[in-house]
């Protein structure tokens, strides 16, 4: 099949007869060669038959499931580039589909000109790496590293969301690494050239917020010496990250959204109207939806924010990365203060993935550091380790999570297995709580809870 990159081949996977031609007809004008399915089975044949560049794919089909199609696109030894197609609002259809391999998503309604945009995405990407190479990446460079799948996810969605503009809202824990996330997300799009810009939103006086944010002239205040621009004009042709954004006034969020709507803003103390290209990423370890259901943050400005949703996973949940983390920051540390650690005993090894880390990869770098800074040697071994960080502190965080949620009282007590309660019991209760406590709102309920209100309809329904 010999094709020019104006003449790549598009199979069109739709089951609506309207929609399929119209999205046909609007990668044919941009010089596409389409084909369009109705179903699954009619796509896999051709598939089968003929590889196209790349394939658009409505998740929900007549006969079988989009995630299907990607699936056995992927298996092939050739595969197409997978563009798919959802009208779920849910982002886990497209977590999915990103974790199976999916190159990027649309959520209905999208423009003609997005649908070109991620289709030439794709067609170029495909044409620029050779056959079977890895697509996976650690981001190692960025220090933003992983091997868990629960990580492989988040690459997935960054890689993804690089490519565009749009605005990524990064969720998790303190200490996750949402600045790091934020940065590698700059650092692989078109606008890596450009600044990145950070603002910590809990850490500016309410005040001053805006004058940090936009600038302000000579005079506007008191203490207003000379002209200022602010983070949105420096950043200007790159990244404005604001972390800890629900510690952000609503007064102040109503002018983020004028700007996030329009791209134009005043500096304090004028009326000259200025204009930013930005790309926006922000971050909370609160849950937004929680905010936004309690009144602390605006429903039209979480709604505009959260276009790609991206949840960093604590470390506890990360399985082998924690080692693979601890042997990176160790490097660094031993590095930057002349030592010569070069690895972990065994007994610190098992330590640490034992360890629940509550303040996950800061905590970590904080515990090797201290250790590497004091002492001196090849192995970190259990001596090393700072007093307040050991084996008794790991025995009580387990022990007091195992112990009968009924029962407070009988912390550090001996159980029998008879005294064990089976999960699903516990998990009906908590579920059951949240739902009580919060008036019977199970949307609400699961915010708190940190699941999806599917999860919880799904779990209610499986109890009858």
């Amino acid at each position: 099949m010999n094709q020019t990159k104006q003449k790549a081949l598009v199979y069109v996977v739709e089951d609506s007869i309207a929609s399929g031609a119209l999205y046909a007809s609007q990668l044919e004008q941009a010089g596409y060669e389409c084909k369009h399915f109705t179903d699954g089975y009619s796509a896999l044949v051709a598939i089968k038959e003929v590889m196209p560049d790349v394939i658009v794919q409505d998740v929900c089909l007549p006969d079988i499931s989009g995630l299907e199609v990607l699936q056995f696109v992927k298996k092939q030894s050739t595969p197409a580039n997978v563009v798919m197609i959802t009208s779920n609002s849910s982002i886990d259809v497209a977590v999915e589909a990103m974790r199976l391999g999916g190159f990027d998503f649309l959520e209905k309604p999208f423009s003609g000109q997005r649908l070109v945009s991620a289709v030439e995405s794709a067609s170029t990407q495909k044409e620029s790496l050779p056959q079977n190479a890895p697509q996976e990446e650690s981001h190692s460079a960025s220090g933003f590293i992983g091997e868990s799948l629960a990580m492989q996810t988040v690459f997935r969605l960054l890689d993804s969301a690089a490519r565009s503009k749009a605005c990524v809202f990064i969720t998790g824990e303190s200490g996750t690494g949402k600045e790091v996330c934020a940065q590698t997300l700059h650092d692989a799009s078109p606008r890596s050239k450009g600044p990145f810009i950070a603002i910590n939103c809990a850490a500016i006086p309410a005040d001053l917020f805006e004058s940090e944010f936009f600038g302000h002239v000579k005079g506007a205040f008191s203490g207003a010496l000379s002209d200022r621009k602010g983070a949105v004009e420096v950043a200007n042709g790159g990244t404005l990250f604001l972390d800890e954004l629900c510690e952000m006034e609503l007064n102040l969020q109503a002018k983020l959204l004028r700007f996030l709507q329009t791209g134009v803003f005043n500096r304090v103390g004028s009326s000259e109207v200025l204009h930013s290209n930005v790309r926006l990423v922000c971050a909370t370890n609160r849950s937004p939806v929680v905010e936004v259901a309690e009144g602390r943050f605006r429903e039209d400005l979480y709604y505009r924010l959260n276009v790609i949703p991206v949840k960093l996973p604590p470390l506890r949940e990360r399985g082998n990365d924690i080692l693979l983390l601890a042997r990176h920051v160790l490097k660094q540390k031993s590095e930057s203060n002349a030592k010569q650690f070069i690895g972990f005993s065994p007994e610190v090894e098992k330590l640490f993935c034992n360890y629940d880390w509550p303040g996950n990869i800061r905590e970590l770098q904080n515990v090797i550091e201290n250790t590497v800074v004091i002492n001196e040697g090849e192995v970190i071994e259990l001596d090393m380790l700072p007093s307040s960080f050991g084996v008794d502190s790991t025995a009580s965080v387990k022990t007091t999570s195992t112990l009968p949620a009924n029962n407070p009282t009988q912390a550090g007590a001996l159980m029998g297995v008879h005294d064990i309660e089976p999960l699903w019991q516990i998990e009906k209760r908590a579920i059951e709580s949240a739902i009580e406590i919060c008036d019977d709102n199970i949307p609400l309920a699961a915010a708190y809870l940190g699941v999806s209100a599917s999860t919880i309809y799904r779990k209610i329904k499986g109890w009858s």
